[in-house]
């Protein structure tokens, strides 16, 4: 079987799990800057993917944003890759390592693949909350709080 260790996207993002109390806490890693986003929590964590979806204007969100005071349309400048997928892929997690690829943003959320990279195993997901659980149950041991485990799909 080959290996999944693979970006195959312009928009696609390494996520390092540094920490999982209550909360996911870490960093992520894109193609257009040499410097981490760093987050506290998942909110964190989500807001800065979207910005960067929204910067390369990839995927193309399938819902327009409504305002209630129209905007000024700004045309933003073209990202310039500065980070190589060979380096992208020498970052890891402290607890785990993630590579997700967004290949759509429709129904107000995301759908594409994941890769938890310590295990090489990919799989598909149908939405944000469905790509949350995936990664909360890879890092289910390494929780620091007791909770129920839901059983999903990565021991397949």
């Amino acid at each position: 079987m080959a290996s999944q260790k693979y970006l195959g996207i312009p928009n696609a993002v390494v996520l390092c799990i540094d920490r999982f109390t209550h909360v996911l806490q870490g960093r992520f890693y894109h193609h257009f800057s040499k410097d981490p986003i760093v987050f506290d929590n998942e909110m964190d964590m989500l807001l800065g993917m979207e910005e960067l979806y929204d910067d390369m204007r990839f995927p193309f969100p399938g819902n327009n944003e409504r305002h209630f005071i129209e905007k000024e349309n700004v045309m933003k400048e073209e990202l310039t890759r500065v980070l190589e997928d060979e380096e992208m892929l020498d970052m890891h997690g402290d607890l785990g390592t993630f590579i997700i690829r967004v290949q759509h943003r429709q129904n107000s959320s995301w759908q594409g693949r994941i890769t938890w990279v310590e295990q090489d195993k990919t799989l598909y997901f149908r939405s944000v909350w469905e790509m949350m659980k995936l990664i909360e149950e890879a890092l289910g041991d390494h929780k620091e709080s007791e909770e129920e485990k839901e059983a999903l799909s990565w021991t397949e």
